[in-house]
């Protein structure tokens, strides 16, 4: 159960079976996805903000604050991939990629003030209790919102992870936790109809203590994109790329690192060739070896240290 859980909130970033490997084709994907995620939970907030105004739920309202919330998180990260297109500078000699992964800190500063805010609405009712008026159409509300939440989370996770981008991905989590929230609702709504007030405001308390808990794993997963951390089984790929290409005795050294949703890195690779001509081949043959095996990958340096001492061709 932990681990379906785990699976569910915290996916992987990165499918390399079903990858991009054009990086403007990558960008328009992710583009593509914000853009059309955005309709849908705009549409979702407005009809669910129609149905807070004549039934008064708090959990309700928290619900379509952070839906409206998680729509506006595609915008920065809509700017950031095309900032990711822009060609690198003398300044920005990596280029812009890196915007991607701050968009994604803001994802979590929106998710987080959400929460705050969800849970000051909650605590307010809680003193100050409402009469809550048209609960069916609350549920009604509750289903409509986790209908379009996780179809919108379904879609982002899945082009996040096949164009390998975290932020995306983080945003994809973030639709999700907000449709189980929308059932939260739905269970608040339910209790106030078996006879117990308080059940709409405590519902609203806890989806805020659920957004912070589950907060947790977008924020580990974009902290260790800024640190540039790898997944090994993408090192493992590039480093059997490498050994595979005829003429590369060893490979003792690679690096990879992600920047926005493209790969850079870098390795060091022992040819066996007497000529500089001979090493050369092999070194652009080992750089198109990793390409078709690591499909997002764009610069990759090599630093070539020849067996035996190479002689002017």
């Amino acid at each position: 159960m932990k681990g379906f859980l785990y699976g569910l909130f915290v996916p992987h970033s990165h499918d390399a079976a079903d990858s991009i490997d054009d990086a403007l084709e990558a960008s328009t994907g992710g583009v593509r996805a914000l853009k059309i995620s955005l309709f849908v939970l705009l549409g979702t907030t407005l009809l669910q903000a129609v149905i807070v105004a004549f039934s008064g739920s708090v959990a309700l309202l928290a619900d379509t604050v952070h839906n409206f919330s998680d729509a506006l998180t595609a915008v920065p990260l809509w700017v950031a991939f095309v900032l990711g297109r822009r060609v690198a500078s003398r300044r920005y000699t990596y280029g812009y990629g890196r915007a991607e992964d701050i968009a994604g800190l803001f994802i979590i500063a929106v998710v987080a003030l959400s929460a705050v805010v969800a849970a000051w609405q909650s605590i307010d009712r809680l003193f100050h209790p409402h009469p809550l008026e048209n609960l069916g159409w609350v549920i009604v509300a509750g289903v409509i919102g986790f209908a379009g939440n996780e179809a919108v989370a379904i879609y982002r996770i899945r082009v996040g992870q096949r164009i390998g981008s975290a932020a995306l991905v983080a945003d994809g989590v973030h639709a999700r936790i907000d449709g189980f929230t929308s059932l939260a609702v739905v269970l608040g709504a339910l209790g106030v109809m078996l006879g117990f007030p308080l059940a709409d405001p405590l519902v609203g308390l806890l989806i805020s203590a659920a957004i912070i808990v589950l907060l947790w794993g977008t924020v580990r997963s974009i902290g260790r994109r800024l640190l540039d951390v790898i997944e090994p089984a993408l090192v493992d790929q590039l480093e059997h790329a490498l050994e595979g290409t005829p003429g590369v005795a060893a490979v003792p050294r690679v690096q990879l690192r992600w920047v926005g949703h493209r790969l850079q890195g870098g390795a060091q690779i022992v040819v066996n060739a007497d000529r500089l001509s001979e090493a050369h081949a092999v070194m652009n043959a080992a750089r198109a070896h990793a390409r078709e095996h690591l499909r997002n990958l764009d610069e990759l340096q090599l630093e070539v240290v020849p067996a035996v001492p190479a002689t002017p061709s």
